[in-house]
């Protein structure tokens, strides 16, 4: 067998609240220095020399992949101003292309076989533009509240500094005006002369707001600056186009500032008692009245609404319940739509100015509901997202007067995909303090519950994110060579609402990672999975998950499957001048200040619990240009669980141009994929 990458060890010793360990990998963190990439290059040589069996296998996952896929296709238009915009996908081509037609009616036009459609105009060719390079990502897309302007922000490197870009859309030509470095988001002014965008600093924080007048050389306006290290800000305009809402945000409290969009060049006004720490708010606008979500004394948050000329009056709407979590409130001219969460399970509640609140049903045990695409502002229908594990995610129209559901597009399988050939159920295990965990599941109709089939459980638990069942054609090759596939919906999620996220966040992490324990206990007492035949997966702060329930339990599992995982979370979270470090101390707490949560954090991150027992198969999947969780994290994991573990092996691929979401195009994403997934199948014993 090829021998592994040895990481050389320098002593690199820290103190913290009385306590001295030492970072041998520290030296990692340098993408400057050629040890680094020449290290990342050789692990990423030993991973291919290891994984070259498999080269069959992704060929085939691949095609699989592709052949399940409609190539030529296009996405429902939605309906803006007086154009229907959509994007089309063009087969070998890796990106998408954005166009719209003129508006004839409030019908949808006929989609035909999911080529352009008549009358086609271009706005931006993603392919034309990615040309060249090895890495392509759009982080603004914004058309001006007349149509006749678009504002695009393009990334080659992955690190999530965009150059934001203007076009005139009636001539198709770029405008002079290129401003560089620029973050997620912007709005445009009511009349398409202004355009505000965000900025980050050193930390990767976006904490500036500009204004840029179109056909200005000057330097833009700094518009506000979010001097607190725990918050970050952003910008856009209301539905209405009426307002602008400049946003600042902890991982805890909020603050809104408003802005008449008509008058850009104006003071923006605090909204209502403005910051209060731990009261989080949403604001959207509807005629004289803002419309407001917040837990001002509601863990589960309440609906109401303020007087545009005075914010601090607040009327209910929707009052607390503790078995519903509102999420999310969306103002139209003559309605409300909220989406909400109940019983683990998403919905949506449309709320009529003059008429009794109504929910939008679904039949199927475990979906997904949620609203999509909706910028007009006067309209009677309600763009919406359905799927489920086995129905293919589904574009509606819900005509709000009737409550009839108009199916616009099922999202095509090719190949002779057939839903009832496969099972969904909700399964529920018991963590260690008696708390019931919901897990998602789905098969074969033909697999059964007998101890001999392999299972994939995913999980994440962070962020109040919830991961909630969704469709994936790629998961197919997993599902029709006998795979039971599972989300383990563990606590620091959202999915039961927010004391779900409460007791998984802070010092009650360590639940995050019992409760998939349990899950995983539960797949194999419940016959999902055979003993031998579970592989865990997980990214990003599920790939913190991931290193931590391998320490919990190495015995558990077949393999690990860690993306871009934050497995060196104390050391990260203790060094401010890091990316995002000091936002997230809202998340994970604070050990550089306090000792309790120092303690607490080094009883868990993966990083510094490796120990000197049998750990199963592991592959560690980065990205050199992740300004999310640095590369060095898997890195420098990688190479203590080969200097202080057994078992194994070890793996580490590194993406040498992309970012936290790996490669771009789509076909090269499907390559990625398709190499995890033989990777997983192997571990299974179904390579």
């Amino acid at each position: 067998m090829q021998n592994p990458p040895v990481a050389k060890r320098v002593d690199s010793p820290r103190t913290h609240h009385g306590d001295t360990v030492n970072d041998p990998y520290a030296w990692l963190r340098d993408s400057d220095n050629p040890e680094t990439i020449a290290h990342l290059k050789a692990e990423n040589e030993y991973t291919e020399g290891l994984t070259g069996h498999l080269a069959g296998l992704r060929g085939e996952i691949f095609d699989e992949i592709k052949n399940r896929t409609q190539e030529t296709d296009l996405s429902v238009p939605f309906r803006k101003g007086g154009w229907w915009y959509y994007t089309r996908t063009v087969e070998g081509r890796q990106y998408g292309i954005h166009c719209r037609v003129k508006a004839d009616g409030d019908t949808p036009p006929e989609l035909g076989d999911g080529s352009a459609l008549p009358g086609e105009e271009v706005l931006l060719d993603e392919n034309a533009l990615a040309e060249g390079h090895d890495f392509f990502s759009l982080g603004v897309f914004d058309v001006s509240c007349d149509g006749n302007l678009l504002a695009y922000a393009v990334d080659f490197a992955g690190n999530e500094r965009f150059t934001l870009k203007f076009k005139d859309l009636g001539t198709g030509v770029d405008l002079p005006d290129v401003i560089e470095g620029v973050f997620y988001g912007g709005a445009w002014s009511r009349s398409g002369d202004y355009f505000f965008y965000a900025t980050v600093d050193e930390t990767w924080r976006p904490d500036k707001i500009w204004r840029h007048r179109l056909g200005d050389t000057g330097d833009d306006p700094l518009v506000y600056t979010e001097t607190d290290e725990r918050f970050w800000t952003g910008i856009e305009l209301s539905r209405s186009e009426e307002y602008l809402f400049l946003e600042s945000h902890s991982k805890v409290t909020s603050e809104i500032r408003f802005l008449a969009a008509g008058d850009p060049t104006g003071e923006f006004t605090v909204m209502g008692p403005g910051r209060r720490t731990g009261i989080e708010v949403s604001v959207d606008h509807q005629g004289d009245r803002f419309i407001v979500l917040h837990n001002d004394g509601a863990e589960n948050f309440v609906l109401g609404w303020t007087p545009v000329d005075d914010t601090t009056r607040f009327h209910t709407l929707i009052e607390h319940r503790d078995d519903t979590r509102l999420e999310g409130a969306e103002a139209f001219a003559d309605h409300i739509v909220v989406h909400l969460r109940s019983e683990g399970l998403s919905g949506i509640r449309i709320l009529p100015n003059d008429g009794p609140a109504r929910d939008i049903r679904f039949d199927e045990p475990v979906y997904t509901a949620r609203p999509t695409t909706n910028p007009e502002y006067r309209t009677g229908m309600l763009r919406l997202s359905y799927q489920s594990l086995v129905t293919p995610d589904s574009v509606y129209d819900y005509d709000i007067a009737t409550g009839e559901l108009l199916l616009r597009k099922q999202k095509p399988v090719l190949g002779g995909y057939r839903p009832e050939d496969y099972r969904q159920q909700r399964d529920w295990a018991t963590a260690a303090d008696g708390t019931r965990i919901p897990i998602s599941i789905v098969h074969r109709a033909d697999v059964t519950p007998d101890g001999t089939a392999p299972c994939l459980l995913y999980g994440y638990g962070s962020y109040e994110t919830s991961i909630d069942p969704y469709f994936s054609a790629v998961r197919l090759s997993l599902l029709d060579r006998g795979v039971v596939y599972a989300i383990a919906h563990v606590r620091g999620g959202g999915e039961m609402g927010r004391h779900w996220y409460e007791n998984g966040k802070m010092l009650h992490k360590k639940n995050t990672f019992t409760d998939f324990v349990a899950c995983a206990e539960h797949m194999v007492s419940a016959g999902w999975s055979a003993p031998d035949g579970l592989v865990a997966r997980g990214g990003s702060a599920g790939g913190l998950l991931m290193g931590a329930v391998t320490n919990l339990a190495p015995d558990r599992f077949a393999g690990v499957c860690a993306e871009v995982p934050f497995v060196d979370a104390l050391n990260t979270i203790l060094d401010p001048s890091l990316p995002l470090t000091v936002i997230e101390w809202d998340e994970w707490g604070d050990p550089l200040h306090d000792p309790e949560v120092y303690r607490y954090m080094k009883s868990y991150s993966p990083y510094e619990n490796v120990t000197a027992t049998d750990y199963p198969p592991i592959l560690a999947v980065t990205s050199l240009n992740d300004t999310r969780v640095g590369f060095h994290e898997p890195a420098k994991w990688v190479a203590r669980l080969r200097a202080e573990a057994t078992g194994g092996p070890f793996l580490l691929k590194t993406e040498m141009e992309a970012g936290h979401g790996g490669r771009s195009g789509r076909y090269d994403a499907w390559h990625e994929e398709a190499f995890n997934l033989a990777w997983i199948l192997d571990r299974m014993g179904k390579a």
